[in-house]
């Protein structure tokens, strides 16, 4: 259980959290308001969290041709960053930037606020896993099918590029070589908060 000593110790170090070296692409720190307002929400919503070790956070502030999806260690402040789309309805004139979010059935937008992870499955992305919205701004995330999975329109060749990755409907779109890393840290039962500063 993430104590508040951990919980403030976590919000200081923020500022300072430089995310993991990979390969070729800027992996940004992450943003130390939008870390802060993620812990925040994960106090809200820690009784409908099952695990506390680690959690996910979006970052649209960034390009999508930057890493901007971080897996935060809660007790090392460790992050890991990878690529990850946005949807097509957040920016639809595709400048590899989200313009804005909706929780709207149809919208094929990204959608902001606290998630919990639930169970994996293998549908027609292969390998995903559900993801249930706990704020009314993210509501919906079930019945859209907002989930985690991998598509060939997100691939680190094309943030170099390209300059951006394509666009989801919606969902936590990853590179290939990234979503078992995700799978297996997240696993079912921890918190993912999706934002822009």
């Amino acid at each position: 259980m993430l104590q508040r000593r951990d919980f403030l110790g976590l919000a200081a170090a923020g500022a300072a959290m430089l995310a993991v070296p990979a390969q070729a692409l800027p992996s940004p720190a992450l943003d130390a308001r939008l870390l802060a307002r993620a812990l925040a929400s994960f106090q809200r919503h820690r009784g409908q969290v099952g695990k506390a070790d680690v959690m996910a956070i979006a970052d649209y502030s960034r390009p999508s041709r930057d890493r901007r999806f971080h897996l935060v260690d809660l007790a090392s402040g460790a992050t890991t960053s990878m690529l990850v789309a946005h949807g097509r309805g957040s920016d639809p004139a595709h400048s590899g930037w989200l313009q804005q979010f909706s929780n709207a059935d149809g919208s094929y937008a990204s959608c902001s606020g606290a998630f919990v992870t639930g169970a994996e499955y293998v549908g027609k992305h292969g390998r995903s896993m559900r993801l249930a919205g706990l704020d009314a701004s993210n509501c919906n995330a079930e019945p859209r099918a907002i989930v985690i999975h991998t598509a060939a329109y997100v691939t680190e060749a094309m943030a170099r590029t390209m300059g951006k990755v394509g666009r989801s409907q919606g969902c936590f779109t990853l590179t290939e070589a990234d979503l078992g890393q995700v799978m297996a840290r997240l696993g079912k039962g921890r918190f993912l908060y999706s934002d822009k500063v």
